[in-house]
């Protein structure tokens, strides 16, 4: 598709930027399909259908808010902190990592025909998958924190893009992770089996449960350099006004998101040569 497109900018002296909009455009329009087609593969069109994709995380997270029995951040002089939007705000977050990565093992074997497409790639299939997962945990999230608010048990965010650029990080992070676990499980059930227990492990490190201020050094300076814990402090600073901004970096977060997306494309050029279309 490329080169033909390169043949006809010579032929016809389309400019190098008109034919990037309308790659662009084209593969746009790949990934929607590729996302109207996800959706209707998980969910169908029974019972309630396509809203399960708002549901679904949202009972998860609605299922810790109810359970979260940890103490506010009254005892740590932050009276603005309650614990339902506390663990909502939190485990929300989370899970948006936990379902790209876990989603992302089995990916080629189940989507291998679209592969005949020349224009389908396993990122776009990826990239569909975190974005349908991104959006409907995020509206969980707000739908869940205004309804804590009615009956006043939360609070509303102070800070709302910082939420929503929390959350951005975490799904870039969590997207060039499942280049990387799609790579690495192709045919390999082993590693497979393994990648539902480690996210679950990661939960702790992702610092869902406490914030950063709370804990003691040396403790809070290794857990710095974890980036899934510096996207939860950012959440956190756009839902509660005394939570703080020291504990996250935007620079550290961008290069990290980009060592990972580079080791996941270069793990799917791999990868890509072992798949046999049969």
């Amino acid at each position: 598709m490329t080169d033909k497109m390169l043949l006809e900018s010579m032929d016809n002296k389309i400019s190098p930027m008109k034919i990037f909009f309308q790659g662009l455009k084209i593969q746009s329009r790949v990934i929607g399909a590729l996302i109207l087609r996800e959706i209707h593969t998980r969910y169908g069109r029974e019972n309630i259908g396509y809203l399960w994709i708002i549901i679904e995380p949202m009972l998860f997270a609605a299922g810790i808010g109810l359970l979260h029995s940890g103490a506010g951040g009254s005892e740590f002089g932050m009276t603005d902190i309650k614990p339902v939007p506390f663990a909502i705000i939190g485990y929300g977050t989370f899970i948006i990592f936990r379902n790209v990565v876990n989603r992302a093992s089995g990916t080629i074997e189940a989507n291998a025909p679209l592969l005949y497409h020349r224009m389908v790639g396993l990122f776009d299939m990826l990239l569909a998958r975190a974005l349908l997962e991104t959006a409907g945990i995020m509206v969980s999230i707000f739908i869940l924190l205004f309804f804590s608010y009615c009956i006043d048990v939360g609070s509303l965010p102070v800070r709302p893009a910082y939420i929503i650029i929390g959350q951005f990080y975490m799904t870039w992070f969590s997207l060039g992770l499942s280049m990387i676990v799609c790579a690495s499980t192709y045919e390999n059930s082993t590693v497979e089996r393994l990648i539902h227990p480690l996210t679950y492990f990661a939960m702790p490190l992702s610092n869902i449960f406490i914030m950063m201020e709370w804990i003691p050094n040396p403790y809070r300076q290794w857990l710095e350099w974890v980036p899934m814990a510096q996207c939860t402090e950012i959440v956190r600073y756009g839902q509660f006004e005394s939570a703080s901004g020291k504990y996250f970096d935007f620079s550290y977060l961008t290069l990290v998101c980009l060592c990972t997306m580079t080791v996941g494309f270069l793990s799917l050029r791999a990868v890509r040569k072992h798949i046999t279309l049969s």
